[in-house]
């Protein structure tokens, strides 16, 4: 024992170490992080499997687990592997079993399982000890001369076993079943591909090793995904085969189909890749009870072993172009994500096609020479045998004679070696040889294996010897293996015609809007429409409940954006077509759906346009006459949730909007039948959280009707309706300009005949005009049928209106998409 005391301190100082608490954080996390990098989470290059995947196939090889070999428990597998090669947790290994039997996952399984190993729903594979499985048949390609010292093998966790490095691998597994993982601040995620495909690039690189990615993508059309499914244009394909990053747009394989009563559906039969499918029909559902996605009355899942079949069922009259863009939008169409990164000699990286196709010829050049160099090493002992043999039959007699005079076994080897100059190995074998192989025919028959064995020699020499002919070897084998596997590719590719809005598939045609005061609003195609004459009491427009009016009744383009102005002073907007088309007889879908309106919000006026010009202003009038301009560029971010249009006077109400730019004339009209004209510039421009400025003088029982903005010298007319169907049009130029905020002058009289005034419009004569009454009838007519009259006048009778109806709103058709004009269009 050592004399020095326990508690000295000098005690092992030698043996400490100073060392910076950042600079031993830093080099233990980079020990810890190239551990998981390459003993985890990244595959090899060479033969596509992490350590996890090449451990259980060799533990499965080791247990005898072939193909051909009945299934084992996977809790027996799993135990074999986690006790003698993986020392982690069991759960972790018999999940990556199961991802090696889902044939939804792997594009060619690796592993037979018999039992449940989950779904493509997400469903959980049942408990290891409930399932079986086996070796598929590609995997042993995999270790196909294992045991000819082909690979590395190196000392399993704790030193009692060796494991190979990497497996032969007779084929690209990296690229025909893909890989995915998660390591330490990068990641992989590589697709699997047709197996016939990639051994024909393999291939043409072993013949041209000059050739391009460009020349291997002829032979690699893409991804080949277990699911199948479409990969949407090949551009992004070329550029991650040529980078080794890129992004791939997969779409479900679906149909369109007609079905009972004149309806249609859409018959889902192939997922993209790691797609959800209940998931998937859960989040389809919730759209559809949500109102994001409309026409769809059932969706089912119908699949079974068979394959996918999800139905979406769409009602009558629903346009499947735009149910079909939304479910691309959201649900059956996702984005896959390329990183072609692999370990290469135990370093990660990104590789192209062609560099990924170099290491595994590499790493198939070193195997075959391996295996080669193995089995001339065999060949040549085997020959060294029978050529002693062949030497002893050719003196049987006395060697015959030498073993019977030898004392011992180990003195007749040694006559033997004297007499013959045998080898070691030659006199070991000869004094084994039994005497039924004396005999002539054995003689012959060792002759013939000796010739077999010389000419297996010369082959394996040539092979060694020249490169051209080992590329040869490799190039048969990989033909016979595609010979074995190959089968039909799964995954098509669909015409890539850019980013499909769901405005593309709408129609673009001109259409008019009802608005009723109860927020019920729908759209119907102009066409629908044929023009009256005036005085008619026109068709059924909107089916209003009781106690609803119209309110509005406007034209637009469906591609139109609609500006959607409340009495509260609020602004909306929206697409025509997002404005639901219904028929003439429909009431029409609650507004509330479309824009979150307040309580007892209404919309008063509605402006239709793309985007605003730069010198554009939205002008607006209310119901107490105040006016104001405000720049469009204001309103070019509006909000789901609409934006303040005008600051209003509790008893105020937003009444109309123009869109004006600077050189206009304002023509304020009020119930009363009084109008006055100024020009805009008096009204400066303000913001939009502004109230404005009195615009006219109204009497104290009178109230704004509309606005009409006016070139100085326009030639087009002022029409003026009534409540109860009157009108009359005046040319604008009897309307002389004044100073803002004036009394203005009569415009038509307000009697018990005419009623109070609705709406006023600016015209021309071959414009056409919508008319629509509370009660939701509706009729077009001529401009040019009202007649041309001077200020202060009653005005011809426009729409025959029924006892307690009145009309509720006009708007212009311009002539270039007058209802005549569509009606005659359709005629011709």
């Amino acid at each position: 024992m050592s004399s020095e005391p326990a508690d000295d301190p000098d005690i092992g100082a030698d043996r400490v170490k100073h060392v910076r608490i950042e600079d031993e954080m830093e080099q233990s996390y980079i020990d810890y992080a190239m551990s998981v990098i390459a003993g985890r989470a990244l595959p090899d290059v060479r033969d596509g499997l992490k350590p996890v995947h090449r451990r259980i196939l060799y533990a499965m090889h080791e247990m005898g687990v072939s193909s051909r070999s009945s299934h084992r428990k996977s809790s027996s597998i799993v135990g074999e592997t986690m006790g003698d090669y993986h020392p982690h947790g069991d759960q972790a290994i018999y999940d990556t079993l199961v991802g090696m039997a889902q044939d939804f996952s792997m594009r060619y399984p690796l592993v037979d399982g018999q039992g449940n190993f989950g779904s493509m729903d997400g469903d959980p594979a049942a408990a290891m000890r409930y399932t079986e499985a086996r070796m598929a048949p590609i995997s042993e390609e995999l270790l196909e001369d294992i045991e000819k010292d082909t690979v590395d093998f190196s000392s399993n966790y704790d030193d009692r076993l060796t494991e190979p490095s990497v497996l032969p691998s007779a084929y690209p597994n990296l690229l025909v079943n893909g890989s995915t993982g998660i390591a330490v601040g990068m990641s992989t995620k590589i697709p699997p591909h047709n197996l016939g495909e990639v051994i024909d690039a393999t291939i043409e690189l072993i013949e041209n090793p000059d050739a391009d990615v460009s020349d291997l993508v002829e032979h690699v059309k893409g991804p080949d995904f277990p699911t199948g499914a479409n990969i949407v244009g090949k551009n992004a394909v070329r550029k991650a085969y040529a980078t080794g990053r890129g992004r791939l747009r997969v779409r479900a394989e679906y149909e369109v189909e007609e079905w009972q009563n004149g309806r249609e559906r859409i018959i889902v039969t192939e997922l993209p890749f790691q797609e959800n499918k209940a998931r998937m029909v859960e989040r389809i559902a919730n759209d559809v009870n949500d109102g994001k996605l409309e026409g769809i009355t059932d969706l089912r899942d119908e699949s079974d072993r068979n394959g996918v079949r999800v139905v979406i069922e769409l009602k009558r009259g629903a346009n499947a172009d735009v149910v079909e863009n939304k479910l691309l939008e959201h649900h059956l169409e996702k984005t896959f994500g390329v990183i072609n990164l692999a370990l290469v000699d135990g370093q990660p990286q990104v590789l192209t096609l062609k560099e990924t196709l170099e290491h595994y010829v590499e790493h198939r050049k070193e195997v075959v020479t391996r295996r080669s160099q193995f089995e001339l090493d065999e060949a040549e002992d085997r020959a060294h045998i029978l050529e002693g043999r062949l030497k002893a039959l050719e003196n049987v007699d006395d060697v015959v004679d030498r073993i019977q005079d030898s004392e011992d076994r180990d003195s007749a080897k040694a006559n033997l070696r004297e007499a013959y100059d045998f080898s070691e190995a030659q006199a070991e074998h000869i004094v084994r040889m039994q005497l039924g192989s004396l005999t002539s025919m054995e003689r012959a028959e060792i002759e013939d294996e000796y010739e077999g064995v010389m000419e297996t020699i010369e082959y394996l020499e040539s092979v060694l010897g020249s490169e051209e002919k080992l590329l040869e070897v490799i190039t048969d084998e990989l033909r016979e293996v595609k010979d074995e596997y190959d089968d039909d590719r799964r995954t098509s590719f669909v015409e890539d015609t850019g980013t499909v809005t769901h405005e593309d598939l709408i129609p673009e045609e001109e259409v008019v809007v009802v608005v009723t005061e109860d927020d019920y609003v729908k759209r119907m195609p102009v066409d629908q429409f044929d023009a009256q004459n005036r005085g008619g009491k026109g068709i059924i427009g909107a089916d209003v409940k009781e106690g609803d009016r119209v309110s509005k009744v406007f034209r637009a383009n469906t591609h139109d954006y609609v500006l959607a102005f409340t009495n509260h002073g609020q602004v909306y907007r929206l697409k025509t077509y997002e404005i639901p088309e219904v028929s003439r007889t429909a009431r029409g879908k609650s507004a509330v759906n479309l824009l979150k309106l307040d309580d007892g919000e209404e919309i008063t006026a509605v402006v239709t346009t793309d985007e605003f010009e730069d010198d554009e202003c939205v002008t607006m009038v209310t119901r107490n006459g105040y006016c104001k301009r405000t720049t469009g560029e204001d309103f070019s971010n509006i909000l789901s949730t609409g934006i303040i249009a005008a600051d209003l006077d509790e008893d105020d109400a937003l009444v109309d909007v123009e869109v004006t730019d600077g050189s206009k004339d304002l023509v304020i009209a009020t119930e009363g039948g009084m109008t006055i004209r100024f020009d805009e510039q008096e009204v400066r421009t303000m913001g939009r959280n502004a109230r404005g400025v009195r615009g006219i003088d109204l009497e104290d029982d009178d109230k704004v009707a509309g606005l009409v903005a006016t070139d100085h010298e326009d030639d087009k007319s002022l029409l003026t309706v009534t409540e109860n169907g009157y009108g009359k049009r005046t040319r604008l130029a009897n309307y002389r300009q004044q100073g803002r905020y004036g009394k203005g002058l009569i415009d038509i009289k307000t009697n018990d005949r005419n009623g109070r005034v609705t709406s006023v419009k600016a015209v021309e004569d071959d414009d056409d005009l919508v008319v629509m009454s509370d009660q939701g009838q509706i009729m077009i007519t001529h401009a040019s049928d009202v007649s041309l009259v001077g200020r202060n006048t009653m005005g011809v009778t426009i729409m025959d209106l029924d006892d307690g109806d009145n009309v509720a709103s006009v708007d212009v058709l311009p002539a270039a998409t007058g209802a005549a004009d569509a009606v005659d269009a359709a005629d011709d």
